[in-house]
């Protein structure tokens, strides 16, 4: 069920209020008594799961944390090993020549001789 903010126009007075989806809207203030209750948008109106446990890797088998595991030590054997036997040249940087300006014309206007 997800918590839904309020926030009454007459008094100022906000608050936050676990309701089910289905149920509806609040419309009395719980502090000045007036009908002017108005549900706010924003992330109160979704389900938020808050804490550890709803990953969908925490009810992994035994045998499969078994298998990641040496897959993960084999994968890093051999990175070390490659990485250590062949170095690579770094790329050489281009350099573009200088962009140069040509002589500005004429406006073709009388007079500009």
């Amino acid at each position: 069920m997800p918590t839904y903010d309020y926030e009454c126009s007459a008094c100022g007075h906000k608050f936050e209020e676990f309701q089910s989806i289905s149920a509806e809207l609040l419309t009395k203030c719980p502090k000045c008594k007036k009908k002017k209750l108005v549900r706010l948008f924003g992330a109160g109106a979704a389900v938020m799961f808050k804490g550890s446990g709803f990953y969908t890797t925490d009810y992994r088998s035994e045998s499969y944390k078994s298998a990641a595991a040496s897959d993960k030590s084999s994968a890093s054997s051999s990175e070390s090993s490659s990485s250590s036997s062949e170095a690579k040249p770094a790329p050489k940087a281009e350099s573009k020549p200088a962009k140069t300006e040509s002589a500005p014309k004429s406006s073709g206007k009388k007079g500009d001789k």
